[in-house]
């Protein structure tokens, strides 16, 4: 058998990934946040130690994640794809946030009634939350001896 056929064959993205794969790349992502080399690095441990409901090497190859070098390719295919996924869906939720506090900062009456709430909220009644001023001054060692050889 010609290898460069074989490898070929596994070089090939898989047209449509199992939703089990995806799953298992999305823990690995979120246990790392990482790119390709190091996720890598980070599924084959995950894979060793079965953290993912305890799937084995054996049990992600038969969902579709392959960890050997001919399946490398396609798995860094699907990785890029759920990478490219998790970091768009982050930059909407980080777009999205600004724009909230910006419609809730549009209405007079709650932005007077938010800030009436954090003060309130940041009384502390009984102990401070402000450090001790500390002592600048040099600490009393007191006398220092030191042990010297004879004639030294």
């Amino acid at each position: 058998m010609d290898r460069t056929n074989a490898g070929e064959r596994a070089f090939a993205a898989a047209p449509s990934a199992d939703p089990e794969a995806i799953d298992f790349v999305r823990f690995c992502h979120r246990r790392r946040r990482v790119g390709w080399p190091e996720l890598y690095d980070e599924m084959c441990a995950v894979a060793g130690r079965g953290l993912y409901r305890g799937y084995g090497a054996e049990e992600l190859a038969t969902i579709g994640i392959g960890l050997g070098l001919f399946q490398m390719p396609a798995l860094a295919g699907l990785v890029a794809q759920v990478v490219a996924e998790d970091v768009e869906r982050r930059r909407r939720s980080a777009a999205a946030v600004p724009g909230s506090l910006a419609v809730q900062a549009a209405d007079p009456l709650t932005a007077v009634e938010g800030a009436a709430d954090r003060a309130e909220s940041s009384v502390s009644p009984t102990w401070r939350t402000d450090p001790e001023p500390a002592d600048v001054g040099r600490p009393e060692h007191g006398a220092v001896r030191v042990a010297l050889a004879a004639g030294a």
